[in-house]
């Protein structure tokens, strides 16, 4: 092997090149050498259907059954050693890396081999390595996202790269250590114009990512197929759910890691199995890879966003508590939650209202018998500080007649719909036969828009929910089926749900403008979104804020995701927890999952759990299916009610901070809620916790998410961490430990050498941003610490971008807390800081002072070392300096 330069020649290789050129010339060429391949690092030459052993060695390949539990899953029918496959051709230099031709002369088992390709290799940034396979005598489709171009090759590179000249494959080194990350000469490359595969070995079986799935935060590797094919389906293990995310991390096992990211749309699976190694196999487009170097998990995570996009900033208010039912079936229903939840003293920012309000399920409609006066109960709830968000689903009825219902009329006309040969496909969802919006065509772009501005001249809604987006289809392929070809019969079709490409969705050889469905697929909900976030900030012309049911990639730069249809149970409730901290991995901090479930009756210690968790998701929205019992908080008995009111108070008390987080999001690529092995990658025990997380790199969230539980084993990373409740500290060296866990409140913890700003709860966030701020300070062992502050007005567009903000530090040291404002605007004018908590505070304080000004307004606790000043009244924009001596 070399690393960029002259091809390597068969003479690297083991065996001769008399012997790999003649091996397979029948299928007893497979020596038995080549054919003792471990049963863990097999990789499957019957990917396409079931194979008997003359067809297995007829392929040239390998046959050797298992029997043992232990190799379960592992291919009987698998590739030798060496296979016959490209061959590299002269590798020549260019100003971004490395270009070189690749042929075959023999086909595979695949129809329609493309035998010649061209491989592009762009050493992009120090930390990012692009490749690419692509055939240069065609155009195929490539995936329609912004990604940035570098004109130069990297000058001091992280990796290092090796390629095999026969058969062609790729190795990327870490150069610090010469780790091999990725080695695709494990297996043999095939690219044909329906099936692409490659196949890579892994350095750690810690790997993370490859959504949507159901899934924990480190994937099995025990022989799992993960699929993506976005498909509306609730929660459940081995099913391609919502949205497409073809990226993945590994820890590395030394505090270290890398990611890779697939650039690809089409239908895909992912195998993945215990050498430890994957394969890709995907079924149209090209090949089209990035290589994230880190060296840490964050790093990565912002490497990966450098490609796709940072994520939007939210408003202020969609931070708060969200309320939704599918069969709150009129104004005064949805009046009267309202009015319930501020009788019982629950927050509550945004009230939605699911399909209900629809005249006859249409969209850009309302009922005027049940929601005759909608528009009235909108402003109604502006007028109390609350904002609206409604549904809207892609299909538009399409069975009215001519003249009826202008939203399908209009699109009609101007071709706004995804065809097949007879016109517009027409399939069926909640209104019953429906036209699908093709959003890739500008033309619909514009009628979307148009459609959405209209109806909130009618209706002041805040923001939208868009569901059903898969797109969702209550029958296969159309009403008329799906024709007879090789995109709706793949000679390879992924583990997708129903067996069919089109089984509840549209037909794949239905036509949209950039390409067909079979290509544009997966970015059904990525292209909605993207018009929807657009169309709504020409109709508000403020931030908007949209939350989406399918994704991906780059999704989380316009807009929010919910995990779906979850069930309500125990089980799901623990398995929010990862899907939260992945949709975080991939660039869409703004996600939350249904609290108390949204399909099955909660119970009330479920949706109490489930609440306590909720208010640490970074979406926060109580969600309930129509036929079940009712979920709101103020359903359920007195105690109950007090420990959800304690979860949202808590919540609202450090909205401050939360936005702040995604402020760092938004500028840095930062995660809002991360594992804890983000923050502590050189500790083995952490690499694996995913019932606990992180908001930002201060707090520590332990949740109880079992039944009848009064204490919890929760996992401390090395440090110091106190109780967020009453500052008690405990100096983790790395270790679990039992927490008592109260029916009344979550486990929270903050870091040593953190400051947390917060400020005082109200029923809305257009009350609490007036209140006052406390500040919360936990010492690190050589007492010191830091925070920080971003606000804003909380709505208006690109205040970041336009300089329109404030952004105040906190530091913490040698006995002394100073803030310094490093920018300020109007937006902070006249706000104080009232309460300042200091954590960690070794001895008793004989002298308080403020302002170079002595203070008797303070208390210290010795059995917790905690050190408080509840009654100041220092102005936010004004730096100010706090001793204890």
């Amino acid at each position: 092997m070399q690393q960029g330069m002259a091809p390597l020649t068969t003479k690297d290789f083991a065996l001769p090149q008399s012997d790999l050129l003649n091996t397979y010339v029948g299928p007893k060429q497979c020596s038995e050498q080549q054919c003792g391949v471990a049963p863990q690092s097999r990789f499957d030459c019957a990917p396409d259907k079931a194979v008997s052993q003359p067809e297995c060695l007829n392929r040239g390949c390998c046959y050797s059954p298992l029997h043992k539990s232990r190799d379960l899953g592992a291919p009987w029918c698998f590739f030798p050693s060496v296979y016959p496959g490209y061959i590299l051709g002269k590798l020549n230099q260019t100003k971004g890396g490395e270009n070189a031709h690749l042929t075959r002369s023999s086909k595979t088992f695949i129809p329609q081999d493309i035998m010649a390709l061209e491989m592009d290799v762009m050493w992009e940034t120090e930390a990012r390595l692009h490749f690419t396979l692509k055939d240069p005598s065609s155009k195929r489709y490539e995936v329609p996202i912004d990604v940035p171009k570098s004109k130069w090759r990297a000058i001091s590179p992280m990796y290092s790269i090796e390629y095999s000249t026969y058969p062609f494959g790729i190795i990327v080194r870490r150069k610090s250590n010469r780790r091999v990350l990725l080695n695709t000469t494990v297996a043999p490359l095939i690219f044909a114009d329906q099936f692409l595969q490659l196949s890579t070995s892994l350095p750690s079986s810690y790997i993370s990512g490859l959504g949507e799935h159901l899934t924990g935060l480190n994937l099995d590797l025990n022989w799992t197929k993960v699929t993506f094919w976005n498909r509306d389906i609730s929660p459940h293990r081995n099913a391609n759910l919502y949205g497409s995310h073809p990226f993945y991390l590994v820890q590395e096992g030394d505090g270290l890691a890398h990611g890779v990211f697939l650039l690809n749309s089409n239908a895909m699976d992912v195998i993945l199995q215990p050498a430890p190694a994957l394969t890709w196999r995907t079924i149209g487009g090209v090949l089209d890879f990035y290589i994230f170097l880190g060296p840490d998990p964050q790093s990565v995570i912002r490497q990966y966003l450098d490609v796709i996009g940072y994520p939007l900033m939210p408003p202020y208010w969609g931070l708060g508590f969200h309320l939704c039912r599918w069969g709150y079936n009129s104004t005064a229903v949805t009046r009267n939650v309202v009015k319930n939840m501020q009788r019982a003293n629950f927050p509550l920012d945004v009230q939605w209202n699911d399909i209900d309000y629809m005249d006859s399920r249409r969209d850009f409609t309302y009922n005027q018998e049940n929601f005759g006066d909608y528009p009235q109960m909108v402003n109604e709830f502006h007028g109390e500080g609350l904002k609206y968000i409604m549904i809207l689903d892609p299909g538009i009825s399409s069975s009215g007649p001519p003249g009826s219902y202008k939203p399908f009329d209009d699109g009609l006309k101007r071709g706004v719909f995804i065809t097949n040969q007879t016109g517009p496909l027409i399939g069926k969802v909640w209104p019953g036969p429906t036209a699908f919006p093709d959003f890739t065509n500008p033309e619909t772009q514009r009628w979307w828009t148009e459609n959405i501005k209209e109806f909130h001249a009618k209706v002041a809604f805040d923001g939208l929910w868009i569901d059903m987006n898969e797109p969702s289809n209550f029958v296969t392929g159309s009403l008329d089926g799906c024709p007879n070809n090789t995109l709706e019969n793949p000679p390879y079709v992924p583990g997708v749900v129903g067996g069919r490409l089109a089984s509840s969705t549209l037909c794949a050889s239905s036509s949209q403008h950039l390409s067909s469905h079979y290509n544009l697929h997966n970015l059904y909900g990525l292209t909605e979104a993207i018009v929807t976030h657009n169309a709504l900030i020409e109709a508000t012309g403020k931030r908007p804020f949209v939350i989406s049911r399918s994704s991906f990639s780059s999704h989380g730069r316009y807009a929010g995701h919910w995990t779906g249809d979850v069930e309500s149970t125990w089980e799901q409730l623990r398995y929010t927890v990862p899907a939260i901290l992945l949709f975080n991995m991939f660039g869409v901090p703004l996600v939350g999952a249904d609290i108390c479930g949204f399909l099955g009756n909660t119970s009330e210690e479920l949706c109490v759990r489930w609440m306590q968790l909720g208010a640490f998701y970074p979406f926060m929205r109580n969600h309930n299916d129509k036929p079940n019992t009712p979920q709101e908080p103020y359903v359920f008995s007195k105690k109950s009610q007090e420990a959800m009111r304690n979860a949202l108070v808590l919540r609202y008390s450090l909205l401050p901070y939360l936005y702040t987080l995604f402020h760092q999001a938004h500028v840095r690529g930062e995660t809002v809620a991360r594992p804890l092995f983000f923050e502590f990658p050189a500790d083995s025990n952490a690499r694996t916790v995913d019932q606990q997380f992180m908001w930002g790199d201060a707090l520590l969230i332990s949740p109880a998410m079992e039944p009848n539980v009064t204490e919890i084993a929760a996992y401390f990373p090395p440090a110091t961490w106190y109780s967020f409740y009453d500052g008690s500290s405990i100096v983790s060296k790395g270790q679990y430990l039992l927490l008592p866990a109260p029916f009344e409140c979550i486990n929270v913890h903050i870091r040593g050498g953190h400051i947390i700003p917060q400020q005082a709860a109200s029923l809305t966030t257009t009350q609490s941003r007036f209140n006052a701020f406390s500040l919360t300070v936990a010492l690190s062992r050589d007492g010191a610490a830091r925070g920080e502050l971003f606000w804003d007005d909380g709505d208006n567009l690109n205040t970041f971008e336009t300089d329109d903000y404030s952004h105040i530090l906190f530091l913490s040291n040698k006995n002394m807390l100073v803030s310094e404002p490093l920018k300020l605007n109007s937006a902070i004018d006249g706000l104080t800081l009232q309460q300042v908590r200091i954590f960690g505070v070794p001895s008793p304080p004989k002298r308080v002072v403020v302002n170079q000004q002595s203070t008797a307004d303070f208390s210290y606790r010795s059995d917790t070392k905690v050190l408080a000043l509840p009654s100041l009244s220092l102005l936010m924009s004004d730096a100010f300096e706090i001793q204890w001596l």
